[in-house]
C-alpha cells in the first residue's frame, strides 16, 4: 500500500439536488450505518434517533466545489458520487459522536443527544436478532470508531482495502491503517468461528479457500452502488478450474467473476451478464444443487437488481445418502453465520423499530414532583413579591431604604427641614445650617420629590459629579432644603445633609438630561458658607449668596489695580451670570467673586466646583484674604497656575512668599512663593512651588509640585525648591531656595555646589539637571519638593 492510496479519489461538484436524492434513494442504508458505527455504549434507543439525526444532517447546504473534470476514476470508484459524499459526512458524523466529552475541549454537536427526531414516552429499538447477532454486537462494541468504520465499509459496503483507506482517511481518521488492522483482527475470529468443525458452513468473509459466493477478492464482499459495465456469463476461471467456476480448489466457485474479482453488488451487467450469487454456484459442487443456466444478475436468486445480501453457503461434501431426505439448499442455516453477512440482519436495522413505553412509575413520579416545584415556585414568586417581614439575606439587617421608615422620610417632600429666613440673625453659627429656603418652586412637591429620587437612585441618563471623598449616596435623614427654583433655563434645587452641598438640576420641559453635582461642605464656617455656585451655562457662573452677605463685586485677578466691578443680586440672593475662569480654555482674565460680609471682604474663586474656593495670603500659621495690594499684586502672577489644583474638592488656596533671593550679575531680587491647596476632606492637598523674577508682568514660572505634601501647612511650614534660571547675559544658572529655617543647601548630580544660609547660586549648563537637599538648624537633612 502506497501513500497515494490514502487520497481520496477525485469527484466532480456535487450539487445539493444529487445529494438530497442519494440520501433519500439509500436512506435506510445510510442509517444503517451511521447506527453500525455509533458506538453501542450509547444505548440502542439513543443510537435509533442520533442515527436517523446524522444522516439528516449530511445534507450539504450549498453546492460542494470541486473539480470541473474529474479525474480517471480508479478501479475501485464505482460509487455514486452523491452518495459517496452523503455517506462520509455521515461516518465523519458518527465517529464525532463516539468522542468522548472532555472538560476543556470544544463540544462538538454531535457529541449532544439529538434534537430532531425526538419522541416522548416511547423507546425505539431494532427487531432482537439471535446470539450471532449479540456475538457480533459485543465484538463491535470492543472496537474503536474507526475500526467499526472500517468493518461495515468492508462488510456491508464490499469495498476493497485501497478504497476503505481512502474513505477513512477522508472522514478524518488518523490512522486508517490501524482501524483497518482492527477490522482484519474482527474478520479472523469470524473465519475461525466459521471454519470450526462445529460450524459446518464457508463464511462469507474468509480471506482463502473456501471463501463464500458473493464476496470479492481475497474474501472481500461485494461493494454496494458500482456501476458495472458488460460482462459476459461465465468468466474465466483460475487455472485449474472449470471454466465460470472462478474458484480454488475445494472453494465454493462463484459464476460471473473476471479474473477471480468478486462481483460487485448493484452492478449494472450488459447483456447476458451474470454477476449476482444465484446461479454461482458450479454444478458439480458436491452438496448442493446447481441453478439453472443463466441464473445470475444484480441480487438474490428469483429477485433480480439491488444489492444483495450475503448468505451461508453450504460446505462441499459428499451428496445425500439414499433415503436421508432431500440435501439442504444453499441458503439452510446449519450453524454460524459470517459477521459480514449478519450486517444485514434486521438486529442492525433502524428504519424497523420496535416501541416499548419508557419506565411508567418514574414517569409519574417525576411528572409529580415537577408539578410540585412549579408550585413552589410561584408560591415562592408571589410570597417575594409581597410586602411584609421576613429574614432576608442581610439577616436581622433593616431593610433597604425603600422599606426603611427613616430612608421613606428623607425621600419625602414634605419632611424637608426648611429654615426661616430670620433664624440666621439670632443664631450662634453662620453656616449652611441656617441658609434659609429660596427660589420660587420651594412650594413644588413633585420636583423635590424628583430631586430626592434622583439623588437616592440616580439612573443611567443621569449626568453625576462629585468631588473627591464625597460620598454618594442617599441622605441619611430628611435633608435642608437651601433653594427650588428656575435658572437659565432649567429647574435647580439645592440641598444640604450636614456632610454634602448637592444640586440637582433639570430642563424646564421634562427630566432628560437631568443633573446631580456633590460637594463636601462639613465644617464650613461663614466664609466657606458664603456662596454655592447655582448654574453653569454658556461659559458663565451664577452664585448663591449667604444671607449675610452684604455686597458683592467681581475682581480680576490678572488686573490687580483695577477696581472690581459691582455684582448686581436679586432679592434670593442669587447673582448675575459672571464669566466663569473655570469654563474659560485661555487665561486672559480670571474673575473672582468679592463678597464682604460683617467682618471684612473675602474673596472667592471657581474651581468648577460647588463650592467655590476661598483665596489667601501669608504664612502658614497665619493667613489672611488675599484682599491687600501685595497679596493682589503676587496673585496676579501665579493665578493662571491655579488649574493646576482645582478638581480636588479645594476648600482655601493660600499663597506665600517665602524667600527672596538675590539674583546673579546684579538682575535683581527674585521671589519664591509656595501655594498649597486645602481640601474639604483634610487630606491630598496639593503644593506648588514657584518663581518670579523681577520683571512684574512675567507669570510665576513652576519650579516643582508635590500632592499629599504637608510642605507649606501648618503641620511643617518649611519649603526647599530650585530652578535653572538664564541671566541676562545668557549664562545659566541653577538657583535655589528654602524658608528661613535652612541653614545650608547643596546640590548633586549634573551640577555640583553648596552654600551656606537659605540661599544657592551655581553656574551650570543649559538642560542641567540636579539634586537639591538643604540642611535645617537642627542638622536634619530634607529634600527639595517634588
Amino acid at each position: 500500500m502506497s501513500t497515494q492510496d490514502l487520497v481520496p479519489s477525485p469527484v466532480g461538484p456535487i450539487d445539493v439536488e444529487q445529494a438530497e436524492a442519494a440520501l433519500v434513494e439509500r436512506y435506510p442504508r445510510l442509517v444503517r450505518i451511521a447506527y453500525l458505527v455509533l458506538p453501542p455504549s450509547l444505548g440502542r434507543n439513543r443510537r435509533v434517533l442520533t442515527a436517523h439525526a446524522l444522516v439528516q444532517r449530511s445534507l450539504p447546504r450549498r453546492r460542494v466545489p470541486g473539480p470541473a473534470v474529474p479525474e480517471p476514476r480508479l478501479t475501485e470508484d464505482a460509487v455514486d458520487p452523491g452518495y459517496a459524499y452523503v455517506r462520509g459526512e455521515v461516518l465523519r458524523q458518527a465517529l464525532i459522536a463516539g468522542l468522548p466529552l472532555r472538560r476543556l475541549a470544544l463540544p462538538r454537536r454531535a457529541q449532544f443527544p439529538p434534537l430532531l427526531p425526538h419522541v416522548w414516552g416511547l423507546r425505539l429499538f431494532p427487531r432482537v436478532g439471535g446470539a450471532d447477532e449479540l456475538a457480533l454486537d459485543q465484538r463491535l462494541s470492543r472496537l474503536s470508531g474507526p475500526g467499526r468504520a472500517a468493518y461495515v465499509l468492508r462488510g456491508l459496503e464490499r469495498q476493497g482495502d485501497p478504497e476503505v483507506l481512502r474513505v477513512l482517511a477522508s472522514v478524518g481518521v488518523e490512522d486508517p491503517a490501524a482501524a483497518l488492522a482492527e477490522a482484519d483482527a474482527l474478520d479472523e475470529v469470524d473465519t475461525g468461528a466459521a471454519a470450526s468443525p462445529s460450524a459446518g458452513l464457508v463464511t462469507g468473509q474468509g480471506r482463502g479457500p473456501g471463501a463464500a459466493e458473493g464476496f470479492g477478492r481475497n474474501g472481500r464482499a461485494e461493494r454496494v452502488g458500482e456501476q458495472g459495465g458488460p460482462r459476459a456469463p461465465g468468466g474465466p476461471g483460475r487455472p485449474g478450474n472449470p471454466a465460470g467456476t472462478g474458484g480454488t480448489d475445494g472453494a465454493v466457485p462463484r459464476a460471473g467473476g473476471r479474473d477471480g474479482h468478486a462481483d460487485r453488488v448493484g452492478g449494472q451487467g450488459g447483456p447476458g451478464g451474470g454477476g449476482g450469487r444465484a446461479g454461482s454456484v458450479g454444478a458439480d459442487t458436491p452438496g448442493l444443487d446447481a441453478p439453472p443456466a443463466g441464473a445470475g444478475g444484480n441480487g438474490r436468486a428469483g429477485h433480480p437488481g439491488g444489492p444483495s445480501t450475503p448468505r451461508p453457503v453450504a460446505a462441499p461434501g459428499p451428496g445425500p445418502t439414499p433415503g436421508s431426505g432431500p440435501a439442504p439448499g444453499p441458503l439452510a442455516r446449519s450453524g454460524r453465520v459470517s459477521g459480514a453477512a449478519l450486517l444485514e440482519s434486521d438486529e442492525f436495522d433502524p428504519c424497523a423499530l420496535q416501541a416499548r413505553p419508557t419506565d411508567l412509575m418514574r414517569r409519574r413520579q417525576h411528572g409529580r414532583a415537577a408539578l410540585v416545584a412549579a408550585a413552589a415556585l410561584v408560591v415562592c414568586g408571589t410570597l417575594l413579591g409581597l410586602p411584609g417581614d421576613g429574614w432576608g439575606r442581610n439577616g436581622a439587617a433593616a431593610p433597604s431604604y425603600a422599606r426603611n421608615p427613616a430612608a421613606e422620610a428623607a425621600l419625602d417632600p414634605a419632611a424637608l427641614r426648611r429654615v426661616a429666613p430670620a433664624a440666621w440673625p439670632g443664631s450662634t453659627r453662620q453656616d449652611f445650617s441656617v441658609w434659609p429656603a429660596r427660589g420660587g418652586l420651594t412650594g413644588d412637591s413633585a420636583l423635590l420629590r424628583r430631586a430626592l429620587a434622583v439623588w437616592a437612585r440616580p439612573g443611567a441618563s443621569v449626568r453625576s459629579s462629585a468631588t473627591p471623598g464625597t460620598p454618594v449616596g442617599p441622605p441619611m435623614g430628611p435633608p435642608q432644603l437651601l433653594f427650588a427654583g428656575v435658572v437659565d433655563g432649567a429647574r435647580v434645587v439645592l440641598l444640604h445633609d450636614g456632610l454634602r452641598a448637592v444640586r440637582y438640576a433639570e430642563p424646564v420641559e421634562g427630566t432628560a438630561g437631568a443633573a446631580l453635582d456633590f460637594a463636601r461642605t462639613d465644617g464650613a464656617d461663614s466664609v466657606g458658607s458664603a456662596a454655592l455656585v447655582l448654574s453653569r451655562a454658556a461659559g458663565n457662573v451664577r452664585y448663591l449668596t449667604a444671607p449675610w452677605v452684604k455686597e458683592t463685586a467681581v475682581r480680576d485677578l490678572l488686573a490687580p489695580a483695577k477696581p472690581p466691578r459691582p455684582l448686581v443680586r436679586d432679592a434670593q440672593g442669587m447673582t448675575d451670570p459672571v464669566p466663569s475662569p473655570a469654563l474659560a480654555k485661555g487665561c486672559t482674565r480670571w474673575n473672582t467673586l468679592q463678597v464682604r460680609d460683617g467682618s471684612g471682604l473675602r474673596l472667592l474663586a471657581d474651581l468648577g466646583e460647588l463650592a467655590p474656593a476661598r483665596l489667601l495670603w501669608g504664612p502658614p500659621a497665619a493667613p489672611a484674604d488675599a484682599t491687600g495690594p501685595q497679596a493682589r499684586e503676587a496673585w496676579a502672577r501665579t493665578a493662571c497656575q491655579l488649574t493646576a489644583v482645582g478638581g480636588n474638592g479645594v476648600r482655601s488656596v493660600n499663597a506665600w512668599r517665602f524667600a527672596r533671593q538675590p539674583l546673579p550679575e546684579g538682575a535683581g531680587l527674585g521671589t519664591w512663593l509656595c501655594t498649597r491647596a486645602e481640601t474639604w476632606r483634610g487630606t491630598g492637598g496639593r503644593v506648588l512651588a514657584q518663581f518670579l523674577v523681577p520683571a512684574p508682568t512675567v507669570p510665576a514660572a513652576l519650579a516643582a509640585r508635590s500632592e499629599g505634601s504637608p510642605a507649606c501647612g501648618v503641620r511643617d511650614p518649611r519649603v526647599l525648591a530650585g530652578v535653572l534660571w538664564q541671566a541676562p547675559s545668557g549664562g545659566w544658572y541653577v538657583l535655589a531656595a528654602g524658608s528661613p529655617d535652612f541653614t545650608a543647601l547643596e546640590t548633586s548630580g549634573g551640577v555640583k555646589g553648596r552654600s551656606d544660609g537659605p540661599f544657592l547660586a551655581v553656574k551650570a549648563k543649559a538642560g542641567a539637571r540636579a539634586d537639591l537637599d538643604g540642611t535645617l538648624r537642627d542638622g536634619t537633612r530634607v529634600a527639595a519638593l517634588r
